[in-house]
């Protein structure tokens, strides 16, 4: 649908006083941490004295180069109103230095989102790169078209093709993040994949319907070695569903712990975990700690507030190892802190990413989205982690040329079997 100058004025105008007035809300992202809006607690400080900007930085300013853009530029006809406002709130947020307050559009709103449910919709294969750097299989999810196409973990994605996206390319040299949006796609509709397979001696077309897949946040499996179990215990992100998937995946290990005299621990898993919800961590902290403070934020002006434990866990006991890496992040980072600074745990890995700050967001007309850092968070000691991460009791270094041996779990469970 084409805008009107005057519908676009009007919208952008609308949510420049939006913007400029004071905001704050829900969501989160990757390698972030989100608290939930309440709209009570926004500071007057937060508004800003529009007025009090000089000529050149008011409205008059950007119609002035619409209108001259829309009037003089080549390719004028094909100009999208709606692409080049977004393009300038993006640019207005992104002039605050941060890259963690951004502006969303609808559809990069939509995708955050659908993270954070832990759905969405393609075909259901995680993939990465082999060693001569093609998109690969990495493993087919269960239950998924992938997985019902037998896909195997190791096969080489060679092409991705979508007649009706009008997609045809070959993935030598393409990014990751482009052939996972290439093979995403919305339900009901089709992506041919061709497959390089080892021992095969020619390709094969695999034509997968896409569907909608859920992904669980929290995965629990049992490991025995001479004599003893331990329990793996895998968190990969902090959204919509976690907390009931993980007190399911608890009262799994309850009970085989009940019934196992040789059980000798927990292993939790935080590797590559990119964050989510503030109230998820404080959640999974309290899995471990029985009392005592999880997180404290740190609001500038406002002061700080301190975050414990909230509830009674029922994993207080058990001996514990934390798993991290340079993809735990946020939420990941505030639990795996809290645990170690309490002595309650430790940790195996290497260094995590060090993203300290807590993000606020707003849905806004038309299914964008604003993010906008509102604090810093700090482990209960009063440190903050903000670029420099949290560093592992135990530094273990993956394994380059064989990525089938974890080398940080096997540390990790001869820590707990010893």
């Amino acid at each position: 649908m084409k805008l009107t100058l005057k519908q676009i004025r009007s919208f952008f105008i609308g949510l420049i006083i939006l913007l400029l007035g004071g905001f704050l809300g829900y969501f989160a992202s990757q390698k972030q941490i989100f608290v939930k809006r309440n709209s009570s607690s926004i500071s007057n400080d937060l508004k800003l004295n529009f007025s009090s900007l000089k000529p050149a930085a008011k409205m008059d300013l950007f119609w002035e180069v619409w209108d001259k853009v829309s009037q003089s530029y080549l390719g004028r006809k094909d100009l999208d109103p709606k692409k080049m406002v977004y393009g300038a709130i993006s640019g207005m947020v992104a002039s605050l230095g941060d890259p963690y307050t951004v502006f969303l559009p609808p559809s990069d709103n939509k995708e955050v989102k659908a993270d954070l449910r832990g759905d969405f919709e393609g075909v259901g294969i995680q993939i990465g790169f082999n060693k001569d750097q093609r998109v690969t299989v990495i493993a087919p999810l269960a239950g998924t078209p992938a997985d019902a196409a037998g896909l195997k973990s190791g096969d080489v994605i060679l092409k991705i093709v979508d007649v009706a996206q009008k997609v045809n390319k070959d993935t030598a040299g393409m990014a990751l993040q482009d052939a996972v949006d290439l093979i995403r796609g919305a339900k009901g509709t089709s992506v041919t994949l061709t497959i390089g397979r080892e021992g095969l001696n020619k390709p094969f077309d695999v034509n997968l319907k896409r569907e909608t897949i859920v992904v669980k946040s929290v995965n629990v499996k049992f490991v025995e070695k001479e004599g003893k179990e331990v329990a793996i215990l895998t968190l990969s992100r902090f959204g919509d569903r976690t907390d009931d998937e993980w007190a399911e995946a608890v009262k799994t290990i309850k009970a085989e712990e009940a019934k196992k005299p040789n059980f000798s621990g927990v292993i939790l898993n935080l590797r590559n975990n990119p964050g989510g919800y503030l109230d998820g961590a404080v959640f999974i902290g309290s899995e471990f700690l029985s009392s005592g403070p999880v997180v404290l934020q740190d609001r500038g002006a406002d002061g700080k507030e301190t975050y414990s434990v909230n509830r009674q866990g029922q994993l207080l006991r058990e001996p514990l190892i934390v798993l991290i890496n340079g993809g735990s992040a946020s939420a990941s980072e505030i639990v795996a802190g809290a645990l170690q600074e309490a002595k309650r745990a430790k940790l195996v890995g290497e260094k995590s990413f060090g993203k300290g700050t807590v993000q606020e967001a707003q849905d806004l007309e038309g299914g964008a989205g604003l993010h906008v850092t509102v604090a810093r968070w700090l482990t209960p000691s009063g440190k903050s982690i903000d670029k420099e991460g949290i560093k592992p009791d135990f530094e273990v270094k993956p394994e380059e040329k064989d990525q089938t041996k974890d080398l940080q779990m096997q540390k990790a469970i001869d820590l707990l079997m010893r």
